[in-house]
This record gives C-alpha cells, sequence and structure tokens, in this order.
C-alpha cells in the first residue's frame, strides 16, 4: 500500500492544467450505454474511478481501443445486458449510473447496490422513484437492484423532494428512450448535470432546461455517433485553489472557471485571498493573513460538500473561529480527527463543526478515510511543519490525477512511498 511523505512549510507557485471532470466523466460513459452509435470523449481524467467504469463498459461488452491521451472513444454496438460483477461496483458509488441506460435499452437491468467512499448513506431510492415514475417494476434482491420494464418506458412527471445529482443524472439518461414528454422537477442544477445534458443531445437527444430546477426530455431518441468534450473538474481546480491559499502561495489554473466556482471564490475572498480570472483560467493567490469565515454546504450553486473538508483544513490555520456546516451528508466530518493530529482545534457538535484557528500546524502519521479526506489531509501537511505521512492513499487516486507530481512541479516536497 502506497502513503505520501510530505515536508510542509513551502509556498506553491507555478501552473497547475485542470483535468475534465471526474463527476462529469461518470455518467457520460454510462450514457454511451444507451446508444449502438460510438461516443468519444475528451478531456477525460486518468483516476482510478474513471478506469473502473471503462473496466465496467467492458464487461458489458462495449469496445475500448487503448487511450489516446484525454481521449477516450467507446464503441458500444456490442453491449449485451448481464449483471456487472459485484468486485468492480463495490468501488465506486458511480456504478449505480449504468442501470438508468441499460434499463432503457434493454428492458430490464441488474445492478449490484454501489460502494465508494463511507461519508454516508447516499440512498438510492430516489433513483428508483425516478424509474418507477416512468413505468419500471424494480425489486431489491440478494444485494442488487432487479429493474423491469418490458414494454418499455413511458415520460412521466418526476418530482424529487431534494435535488440529487445521481437521480437526475440516472433519469435523464432513462427519459431519453421514453415514449413521450419526461418533465423532471427539483433537478439538480450543477454543472455536471448541464454537461450530461450537452452530451446527450450531442447524441441526438432532445433536452431543454438542463442546470435549472426544471428539465424536459422528449424521448425516442435517434442516436448519432458523437464527441463531446467534457467539463474542467471544479472540485479539482477549488483544491488547488486551497493549495495556494493555505501554503500563502500563488497558482495559476488553466482550464479552470470562475462560473462553476463563485460561492467558493467568495469564500476564499471573505478569508483574505484573492482569486481572478485569466486568459488561460484563474489566478489564486494569498499574501496577508487568512480570516476565520463560516461556511455551510450546499447544492449548488451553493458551497460544495466536495470541498468542505479542504476548507475546514485552511481554517485551522486561520485567525479567529469558524463555523462548517455540512448539510449535504451525514458522515462528512471524518477528516476531523486526523486533522487534530496535526495540531488543528476543531470541537464537533452534530453537523456543525467550530475551527478555532491555530498558529500552526505540525506534521504527524495520518490516516485518509475517503477521497476528499485524502486531499484535505495533503492540504494540512503542505502548511504543517516538518514531516506529515499520509497513509492509505488509494482514496486520493480515485479522483485527483497525479495529484501529487503536479504540487512538486509548484514546489511541494513530496514522495510517494511503497510499504
Amino acid at each position: 500500500m502506497e502513503r505520501l511523505l510530505i515536508e510542509g512549510g513551502r509556498r506553491l507557485e507555478g501552473t497547475v492544467q485542470i483535468c475534465g471532470a471526474k463527476n462529469a466523466a461518470l455518467p457520460q460513459l454510462a450514457a454511451a450505454l444507451l446508444s449502438p452509435e460510438p461516443l468519444t470523449l475528451l478531456n477525460l481524467p486518468d483516476v482510478g474511478d474513471i478506469r473502473s467504469m471503462l473496466q465496467l463498459l467492458e464487461h458489458y461488452g462495449a469496445v475500448i481501443p487503448q487511450r489516446s491521451g484525454a481521449s477516450v472513444t467507446v464503441d458500444p454496438a456490442g453491449v449485451v445486458n448481464r449483471e456487472a460483477p459485484y468486485d468492480t461496483v463495490r468501488r465506486m458509488r458511480a456504478t449505480i449510473l449504468v442501470l438508468g441506460p441499460l434499463l432503457a435499452r434493454f428492458g430490464h437491468a441488474r445492478v449490484s447496490q454501489p460502494g465508494g467512499c463511507a461519508i454516508g448513506a447516499r440512498p438510492v431510492d430516489l433513483h428508483i422513484k425516478a424509474l418507477t415514475a416512468m413505468g419500471a417494476e424494480i425489486s431489491l434482491d440478494r444485494g442488487a437492484i432487479d429493474a423491469r420494464a418490458p414494454a418499455g418506458l413511458k415520460g412521466a412527471r418526476i418530482v424529487f423532494g431534494s435535488p440529487s445529482v445521481g437521480a437526475t443524472e440516472t433519469a435523464m439518461m432513462a427519459a431519453v428512450l421514453a415514449r413521450g414528454e419526461t418533465e423532471i422537477m427539483n433537478a439538480a442544477r450543477e454543472p455536471e448535470v448541464a454537461d450530461l445534458a450537452a452530451c446527450l443531445v450531442a447524441m441526438g437527444a432532445r433536452i431543454e432546461g438542463a442546470g435549472t430546477h426544471r428539465i424536459l426530455i422528449q424521448g425516442d431518441t435517434a442516436f448519432r455517433k458523437a464527441r463531446h468534450e467534457i467539463i474542467p473538474d471544479r472540485v479539482e481546480a477549488g483544491t488547488y485553489a486551497i493549495a495556494a491559499a493555505i501554503t500563502g502561495g500563488h497558482l495559476e489554473l488553466t482550464g479552470a472557471r470562475l462560473e462553476h466556482l463563485s460561492a467558493v471564490a467568495e469564500a476564499l475572498e471573505a478569508a483574505g485571498v484573492q482569486i481572478w480570472p485569466t486568459d488561460r483560467g484563474l489566478m489564486v493567490s494569498r499574501t496577508g493573513r487568512l480570516r476565520g469565515i463560516d461556511i455551510a454546504s450546499e447544492p449548488y450553486p451553493g458551497f460544495p460538500t466536495d470541498l468542505q473538508a479542504q476548507f475546514m483544513a485552511l481554517m485551522s490555520i486561520a485567525e479567529g473561529a469558524s463555523v462548517i456546516r455540512e448539510t449535504v451528508f451525514e458522515n462528512r466530518f471524518m477528516h476531523v480527527p486526523e486533522l487534530s493530529r496535526l495540531g488543528a482545534n476543531i470541537t464537533l457538535q452534530g453537523a456543525t463543526a467550530l475551527v478555532r484557528g491555530v498558529p500552526g500546524l505540525k506534521g504527524a502519521p495520518v490516516m485518509a478515510t475517503d477521497l476528499r479526506a485524502s486531499v484535505c489531509l495533503v492540504l494540512a501537511a503542505l502548511a504543517a511543519e516538518g514531516e506529515t505521512v499520509v497513509n492509505r492513499i488509494y482514496h486520493l487516486d480515485r479522483g485527483y490525477e497525479t495529484l501529487d507530481k503536479k504540487l512538486v512541479r509548484c514546489g511541494a516536497h513530496i514522495r510517494r512511498l511503497q510499504d
């Protein structure tokens, strides 16, 4: 098992290329199962979750030639409907996204209930609700979701009690093959949802309103061969922005889009960090002291839950106190005990963390528990005095492409060690 040895206290300077968004790429790869026509995706990140999804598509019979850089073509003409092996499904949550396309295309799908980071229950009930509204009969059998629609899916009005990104994506993908019109109310507004819609439109779908709370889809899509470029990863961009801030550094994030990070940029500026757009992306810099501020994770366009842990690391060395509320996942403070090992002063009460800033952190061995907790500890280690060892970094490699190498090029001292 690999781990990172990080010598902290070094200011980051330089340029970081932001990859394509993992959370946009995963549903688009699943969408390839809808059609017999090839789909080419550009700007695909080379991370563990993407490799797992490509492996899953190959299990279903899709032909995927060797990747060419950040481009991949999926040829799904020979796809067959079978249950995915649990060993593949258990690795990540996003495998649930193949349920809608397989059901819509074949009239039957059986998918093991997925795994992923242990950050909360993340039930699949909203996925099931959407498919049931379109006429599917669904049962849970021996750890798997069994969905049947022998007469095909039909358009429906789907109203979500809360905006779920994954459920919105499942409903969209299923609806493009359903008979008639589907209306999705209280849909998730994340950029990744809008990017999936753009990909589906390139494939031949008719979709309006993606990126708003109301999405309209006309079914019975006539698919065609398609190419689509994935949007840049706003979570990766936000992570490197916080890396610049926590080290008092200066980074240009090429490819990053400010419009996808408005809540994060607002929080960083309130905390004493400068962030502004450039011709190539974003510039992030900090020269003065950090100030503690309060944030709450919320669905887009609010502050993203996937940057909550990283921002907590930043607040741990800010002047004063900050209150951080997690409103999306009920178990996303597992990084707090590990931050405390580095000297952070954090008190938890339910879904709220009170962070009292300390003058500095000190290196220590820490253990990563999930993807975002992993990178939170890396950021804290960059600012800590002395050496920090971050263990169990396989989580990190699921979602960040060569993060340690990118940081080293900007002045960090990081070594990847083998046990």
